[in-house]
Parts: structure tokens; C-alpha cells; sequence
């Protein structure tokens, strides 16, 4: 009876012991199905993650290239406009200095008419002298001096045309005067008259301010 007992008792173990591995297997079955969902979840949270980072990174350069093409092209402007205004203040200084020169001019010319109206004339000094013969001496007085006519400033000689600095036709500044260099740009007579060959190298300045006026400028200081 007792042998019996316990033959019943190893097998209720042993069906525990079975179902226990079954339940065990089913756990850690489970548990991996969950793990590999985690992994693809993460992957699909991280994707477009990478994707985002990527795309801002290439609009940040994008936008720090377009930035730099900007300056650059507010930077030339401000040369050119520079190189203008200094260019227009050389030619007023010189139609003053025009001006000046005529204005000495007249003035010296109406001081010598002046002192030659002061000067006496032959029959006062006849009459002077025949009234000196028949009365005392009187004292001599000192002459009076005439005015010294202002000399006019001589005019500067003009200076020969650098016909290699290409910022004196209206509209070049300095960088641009440069890259036109650097593309075989090298007299203003080339930019006045050009052949073919130099046609072709403008063109890559059309995009610059007043391109269409360069020949035109070019031509009035060759």
C-alpha cells in the first residue's frame, strides 16, 4: 500500500516537474518575443531620429553656404559703391579746384586795373614840378606801394592714365577688379573694346551691378 502511494506521488512530481519546464519554456518564450519587439522598436524610433539629425545638418550647411554667398555679395557692393564715391569726390575736388583758379584769376586781374588807375599822370607831374621851382621843397613823402597781384596757383600736370587699373571704370571695384585680373582682364582697353576672346571672359561678370554700362565707361577714360 505504501509502495503504491508512492509511486503515485513521483508521478504528480514528475507532471509538476513537466508542466514547471513546460511553463518555463512558455516564460522565456515570451520574454523573447518581447525583447526582439523592443530591438525593433528601438530601431524604428531611432531611424527617423538619424534621419532628422541628418537632414538639419544639411540644411544648416545649406543655409551657413548661402549665408557666406550673401556676405560676400553685400561685401563687393559695398567696395563698389566705395570705389564710386571716392571716384566722384576726386572729380569734384577737381572742378573746385577749376573754380579756385578762375576766381584767383579775376581777382589778380582786378588788382592790376586798380593799381593803374592810383598811378598819377605826365601833366601832374609837369605841373608838380613847376610849382616846386618857384617855392620851397617840400618833403618828400614816401610812395605808396601797390597791391601785389596774387599769383594763381599753377595747374598741376595731368597724370598719365593707368589704363591697368580697372577700378577707374564706373561700376569696378576693387574685387571685382581683381577676379577680372585673375580671369586675363588686365587693361581697361580690353573691357572699352573687346575682341572675341575677351567677350567671352566679361561674361562670367554679367551678374555684377552696372555690367551692361562697363564698355561704355571703359570708353570715355581710354
Amino acid at each position: 500500500m505504501a509502495k503504491k502511494a508512492k509511486q503515485n506521488v513521483d508521478k504528480i512530481v514528475k507532471k509538476v516537474n513537466k508542466e514547471f519546464e513546460k511553463t518555463s519554456s512558455q516564460i522565456e518564450g515570451l520574454v523573447n518575443d518581447a525583447l526582439k519587439q523592443f530591438d525593433s522598436l528601438q530601431n524604428q524610433v531611432q531611424e527617423p531620429v538619424r534621419k532628422l539629425l541628418k537632414e538639419i545638418d544639411e540644411l544648416r550647411d545649406r543655409e551657413m553656404k548661402r549665408f557666406h554667398e550673401e556676405f560676400e555679395r553685400r561685401l563687393e557692393e559695398f567696395h563698389e559703391l566705395q570705389s564710386s564715391i571716392l571716384e566722384r569726390l576726386g572729380v569734384a575736388s577737381k572742378e573746385a579746384g577749376d573754380d579756385v583758379k578762375k576766381l584767383t584769376d579775376e581777382v589778380s586781374k582786378e588788382a592790376s586795373t586798380a593799381a593803374k588807375k592810383s598811378a598819377p599822370k605826365k601833366g601832374a607831374k609837369t605841373a608838380s614840378k613847376a610849382k616846386a621851382s618857384t617855392s620851397k621843397p617840400a618833403a618828400k613823402k614816401p610812395a605808396a606801394k601797390k597791391p601785389a597781384a596774387k599769383k594763381a596757383p599753377a595747374a598741376k600736370a595731368a597724370k598719365p592714365l593707368d589704363k591697368s587699373d580697372l577700378t577707374l571704370v564706373k561700376g569696378i571695384g576693387p574685387a571685382t577688379a581683381k577676379k577680372m585680373k585673375d580671369a586675363g582682364i588686365t587693361s581697361i582697353d580690353q573691357i572699352a573694346n573687346p575682341s572675341a576672346e575677351d567677350q567671352e571672359k566679361l561674361k562670367a561678370f554679367s551678374n555684377v551691378k552696372g555690367y551692361s554700362q562697363f564698355s561704355a565707361e571703359a570708353k570715355k577714360i581710354s
